[in-house]
């Protein structure tokens, strides 16, 4: 597999978290306390609860690159392991604080990003992010802390390992949004639980084939299409140019808005209104270089091929593309077209190696209304 079509993983370890549990601090929020948790003889779990997780990538290692913090922020369990690893942070002070965690979570959002955001710790670990990294971006948490009342943790070390290895070996994978929650330490520990909300992320799910099944636990496609089209629509917005790819996913979205539909060409809309149909590539590149505001796309998947871009829709050239940018490209496809692939990731061929290897990664695929799964895009 060559490094394109790596699936590339950020770890961040807090190798304060769950110090307190054992010794009855309930929680290890803040050095200080970390420091009288380690005073009182707590071992830290952290380091050996995600290596419990990621012995379980062993055989797909070649699958996997791995970003990290030096020392016990990822680089030694990754060592042991002997998974592929790049050391991307240092700290600057030891032990590492709530700032590195937010600094790596920050790394792996701009400079160096990543198709899954794999943390380990409690509730403060996951405010931490969940305060700095995209919430449409997918994360897991691997339970290591005291206080595990966010849901964007898996139940256990062991279950964190099991998605990991659908993600990898290319299962489909719903993911879901959850709340991530803490309480206050020092209210809890004279005997109060006080919950609050900080946001939520965007966390893989245990899989629902059947999520939009409404016929005989079969998926049928006119209602399953009409929960697409509806997700979609739910998400536009009035300044955003749509441009709208061939194919009859996307045409469900059309008849949905009411408007005329090119099957087998691409059309653009904005504001729930039809502003071009059937264009060239040179007239789309001049349409979303004209328009002051975002661009999106809405593509689909060509069945039994794979294909996402460069069969069937060469209207949407390299330029375009790359004006659109991965983070802006929303796709769409029923379980069952993904489903027969039998695992084959999706498939780009742009006519440019370069931005073929720049879309690689895993992406989010709307499956039905507010239902959607990871598949991973390889270049041809």
């Amino acid at each position: 597999m060559t490094s394109s079509n790596l699936i590339r993983i950020g770890l961040i370890i807090n190798p304060l978290a769950g110090l307190g549990g054992s010794v009855a601090l309930k929680g290890s929020d803040g050095a200080a306390t970390a420091a009288q948790a380690l005073a009182l003889g707590a071992q830290p779990q952290a380091q050996h609860r995600t290596m419990q997780a990621l012995k379980q990538l062993g055989a797909w290692s070649e699958q996997v690159q791995f970003y990290c913090g030096s020392d016990e922020l990822g680089e030694q369990v990754l060592q042991q392991l002997g998974l592929p690893h790049q050391v991307v942070y240092h700290p600057s002070t030891q032990p590492s604080t709530a700032a590195d965690t937010q600094a790596m979570a920050r790394m792996f959002a701009t400079e160096q990003p990543v198709d899954l955001l794999l943390f380990a710790g409690g509730d403060g670990t996951a405010r931490d992010i969940c305060a700095v990294y995209p919430d449409d971006r997918p994360v897991l948490g691997i339970p290591a802390g005291v206080k595990i009342h966010s849901g964007v943790y898996a139940i256990s070390p062991a279950a964190a390992g099991k998605v990991l290895q659908k993600l990898v070996s290319g299962e489909l994978t719903s993911v879901t949004r959850a709340d991530v929650m803490d309480i206050d330490e020092e209210a809890f520990r004279a005997g109060t639980v006080r919950a609050k909300r900080y946001g939520e992320m965007m966390v893989p799910a245990e899989l629902q084939y059947i999520q939009a099944v409404k016929m005989g636990g079969k998926e049928s496609d006119e209602l399953v299409l009409a929960d697409i089209a509806a997700d979609v629509i739910e998400s536009m917005e009035d300044d955003t140019l749509y441009i709208m790819g061939s194919g009859s996913t996307v045409a469900a979205v059309m008849e949905e808005l009411g408007l005329a539909n090119t099957l087998l060409g691409v059309d653009v809309i904005a504001a729930g209104q039809l502003l071009a149909q059937d264009v060239t590539a040179k007239q789309l590149e001049a349409l979303v270089t004209a328009h002051a505001g975002p661009v999106k796309l809405v593509i689909t998947v060509i069945g039994g091929q794979g294909h996402i871009l460069g069969r069937g829709n060469q209207q949407l050239s390299p330029a375009v593309i790359r004006h659109v940018g991965v983070e802006n490209m929303i796709v769409v496809a029923t379980k069952r077209k993904l489903q027969l692939l039998n695992g084959r990731p999706l498939l780009v061929d742009t006519g440019d190696p370069e931005l073929d290897q720049e879309l690689t990664g895993l992406q989010t695929v709307t499956c039905g209304y507010h239902d959607q799964v990871l598949v991973r895009i390889a270049g041809v």
